[in-house]
């Protein structure tokens, strides 16, 4: 049986850590994953999860089961950090998930079987897991352009391509700080997505993994909500990996907003299914740090003013990188750069050039362009900048081109 497997493809992201990992040069540095890294390079524990961990630790409850739902206590805090107002939680369900990306694929198979034939619509480009997880829960991908040659927002032709969504179609969105761009549409673009959605009849997806640590935790789910507002249905896929640090206790949420109580229970008892064919239910552990810190004034507030500092250090390493490109002569990058937000920075790089930058200076990033910003020690950010000018004063102009998104 096994001898007719045929070579599968493997992961690029966990190949260039593996390639990482081997590579022995003192100057290397891992821009790849997308994980916060403080001044030393670690990637630490927040100090309110580590008071969490030990109030859990000292109640020592039972590790029963859940059930399919996961940890509710944890869903309706969810619900309440995400949507904030009532009304909009009393129009919502929520069930625990495996990270955000069981959030993605329970949200996928929910639209699976209430929209037969769906088209969901992702950003080009998108994060690398959204295309593979929506085609293994069978739906039909087609995507809507973001960015223009030179990495600023092209407003106008995502609003164009969005106009082809009609009434059975989805769009994923990413609520805040896009990967891998680092670009993410104005308030007034997101109105204006909310109009096209109200007139075309398409459902908006969000994809919620990086709040926080963008504009601050409300500017960031402030798009999130005013869709809410508006539709009468949305589906929200929630991370905790980023914003809490809880990468590998994989804690996730998926949300549901619809206009009938009947439906929404409906739509639960579906998650809940879907949820059981894959995983059964999720981890205990995560959900329950994350609901003794909300609901515990002291420990909320500790993990806001966290959340804050990692987003400080994150917009003055960029600031930093920012400077030093254009002191090296790389304005135009540098001026790109400083349009961006959150964890990851998208350079003009095309995938030869990207292997010249592991290749010269041991500097790691995606194929695409990518770069994890959060990822690198203010002390190397000088280092960061000279690899990158120099890679980019080289770059062959025609195979950037080729490699950008078509100009609008």
């Amino acid at each position: 049986m096994l001898e007719l497997l045929a070579s599968p493809p493997a992961d690029p992201l966990w190949d260039l850590a593996t390639e990482f990992e081997a590579d022995t040069r003192p100057e290397r540095l891992n821009l790849v994953l997308g994980v916060y890294r403080d001044h030393t390079g670690s990637t630490p524990v927040m100090s309110a999860v580590r008071e969490a961990e030990m109030r859990l630790a000292e109640r020592s409850a039972s590790k029963e089961y859940r059930g399919l739902s996961g940890n509710t206590a944890f869903n309706r805090a969810m619900m309440s950090t995400v949507l904030g107002a009532e009304a909009l939680i009393a129009r919502a369900t929520a069930v625990q998930t495996v990270a955000g990306t069981g959030a993605l694929r329970l949200l996928a198979d929910l639209v699976r079987q209430t929209r037969p034939g769906a088209t969901v619509w992702i950003s080009e480009p998108a994060y690398v897991n959204h295309r593979p997880i929506l085609q293994a829960a069978g739906l039909k991908v087609r995507t809507y352009g973001r960015i223009d040659r030179e990495g600023l927002p092209d407003t106008t032709g995502m609003l164009d391509d969005l106009r082809g969504a009609g009434r059975n179609d989805v769009v994923l969105l990413q609520g805040c700080c896009h990967n891998p761009t680092g670009v993410d549409p104005s308030l007034e673009t997101w109105e204006a997505m909310a109009g096209l959605a109200a007139t075309n009849g398409w459902v908006p997806f969000i994809d919620l993994a990086y709040h926080g640590l963008g504009d601050g935790l409300e500017a960031d789910l402030r798009p999130t909500r005013m869709l809410a507002d508006r539709l009468p249905e949305m589906l929200i896929a929630v991370s905790c990996s980023k914003n809490f640090g809880l990468y590998s206790d994989r804690t996730g949420c998926a949300i549901v907003l619809g206009s009938s109580g009947p439906a929404l229970r409906h739509v639960e008892t579906a998650l809940q299914n879907a949820a059981r064919t894959l995983y059964s239910m999720p981890p205990e552990h995560g959900a329950a740090i994350v609901t003794t810190i909300l609901q515990d004034a002291g420990l909320r507030a500790a993990w806001r003013a966290e959340l804050d500092a990692m987003r400080d250090r994150i917009t003055a390493n960029r600031s930093d990188l920012v400077a030093h490109l254009d002191a090296l002569g790389c304005g135009t990058l540098a001026n790109s750069l400083a349009r961006q937000k959150g964890m990851f920075s998208m350079l003009p790089l095309v995938p030869d050039d990207m292997r010249r930058l592991r290749r010269r200076f041991a500097i790691y990033g995606t194929a695409s362009g990518r770069i994890n910003i959060a990822g690198v020690s203010a002390h190397r950010i000088p280092y960061l900048a000279q690899g990158v000018a120099a890679v980019y004063a080289t770059a062959d102009a025609s195979g950037a081109a080729s490699a950008a998104p078509p100009a609008r």
